[in-house]
């Protein structure tokens, strides 16, 4: 397998005077998530496909390194993507080092079992959140007569003739791995039924595209989906993903803690109605100003203008649920939120072993947290935050979360090796910035 030779060297780190509210107006960009799922589904499709929107963030950066080495032309036109496959894929030339830098390279699997009887594909990273199990996508396409064995640093996949007509139920209701069933079942002629599937946003998207690539599909949006797969496909299509409502809930969040006035455009309302009753239960003020829908022609949206507010915290522990539950992703923006907030609040954070370990680096900027085990939280609130130099952890949303205390503490802080943050959100600098906050970019 080839290494890359154009991955990130350079350190960067973030500058951040903090203290004063923020104003103006933010625009939610397309979904991260999101991005990564159709850039792997694009192996699908013997036609062009083109992406509009795309994020230029490092995730999308690593998959398209790694398409690149095997043989996809890649074209960038502004924020669009033109991905243009060969017939055949010259498997051998994949660069393991872009792979290994990204735990969507699972996602490689639902798409490659078309193409070779037999390959290996680097073993996944991406954040650190302790011991996420991949077991669940072998067990999905082992029903669909798929042989996987794990190795140190590489999983061997075995495919001798797919199954036709069969009814996954997933171990888990994960969204990486009902995406990995869809892409398997995209190209296998007949009926599959997926059971226990993710319905969240970016499941949604892969859907919709993979509906504009002739394939049918029942159940959208719901825990049960119903594939009727196309040995072939190739077609020309333009697709556009959804807005991120993880991206807005980072904005929200940076709203309440900052305890300013915003206008946050583009929010995926649908994937954020529980996440703002919470907030509104605690006493968060916000207004909707307009609904629209997504130049995707179906994501509703919403425009939300937040207005400065004095938190409380709820009752009840704040904890995540597979949609339409409170969001994975959106849990950490709460860790900030019940820092200044009114009282204690317990988040439980009962997916990822690790996460909400680098939650408590908000201590070093004074919140005022204890770790009641690796899952759970106690945060007692009303902090006032103060400045610190903290390097980055090797996670996204735990990294976000202190920048935004950071933007809240006042006085100056030094938010170190930034690749975490760089991963998920775009220039997300320049779009601050513009916003008042004090925040610069520091080389080492």
């Amino acid at each position: 397998m080839a290494q890359s030779p154009s991955i990130q060297k350079k350190i960067m780190n973030f500058q951040i005077d903090g203290g004063t509210p923020l104003s103006g107006t933010i625009t939610t960009n397309t979904a991260k998530n999101s991005a990564v799922s159709l850039l792997c589904a694009s192996l699908l499709n013997k036609g062009k496909t083109v992406l509009e929107r795309m994020p230029h963030i490092e995730e999308v950066n690593r998959i398209l390194e790694v398409l690149k080495s095997i043989g996809i032309k890649i074209t960038w036109e502004k924020n669009s993507l033109i991905l243009e496959r060969p017939e055949h894929l010259p498997f051998d030339k994949l660069d393991a080092e872009a792979a290994i830098k990204t735990r969507s390279i699972i996602m490689l699997l639902g798409p490659l079992i078309h193409e070779f009887p037999h390959f290996q594909l680097p073993q996944a990273g991406g954040c650190k959140l302790g011991s996420r199990t991949v077991r669940p996508h072998f067990f999905a396409l082992e029903t669909l007569g798929v042989k996987i064995k794990t190795f140190e640093s590489a999983y061997d996949v075995t495919v001798h003739t797919l199954k036709k007509n069969k009814e996954i139920i997933l171990y888990e209701s994960g969204d990486t791995v009902t995406e990995n069933a869809l892409m398997a079942a995209a190209r296998i002629e007949g009926k599959t039924t997926i059971k226990f599937a993710s319905a969240n946003y970016m499941v949604q998207d892969l859907c919709h595209f993979l509906t504009k690539l002739g394939i049918r599909i029942e159940g959208i949006g719901t825990t049960t989906l119903t594939v009727f797969g196309k040995r072939d496909i190739k077609v020309d299509l333009i697709f556009t993903p959804g807005e991120d409502p993880i991206e807005s809930m980072l904005f929200l969040s940076i709203a309440v803690t900052t305890n300013s006035s915003i206008i946050i455009e583009a929010c995926p309302i649908d994937f954020l109605e529980l996440e703002l009753l919470k907030l509104e239960k605690m006493g968060f003020k916000y207004k909707i100003l307009k609904r629209y829908i997504s130049k995707n022609g179906y994501t509703k949206l919403v425009d939300i203008k937040t207005f400065p507010s004095h938190l409380h915290a709820l009752e009840e522990k704040l904890e995540a649920r597979p949609f339409p539950g409170l969001n994975i992703d959106n849990l950490p923006f709460f860790v900030p939120i019940a820092a200044i907030a009114k009282g204690q609040t317990l988040i439980h954070d009962w997916v990822y072993e690790s996460r909400a370990i680098y939650y408590m680096e908000l201590t070093k900027l004074g919140a005022d947290m204890v770790l009641a085990d690796p899952h759970r939280v106690y945060i007692n609130g009303s902090a006032k935050f103060k400045p610190a130099e903290i390097v980055c952890p090797p996670a996204l949303r735990p990294a976000a979360i202190i920048l935004i205390a950071m933007l809240a503490a006042p006085g100056t802080s030094i938010l170190r090796n930034v690749y975490s943050i760089n991963r998920g959100y775009e220039d997300l600098t320049t779009r601050l910035k513009k916003l008042g906050a004090k925040i610069e970019i520091l080389d080492q």
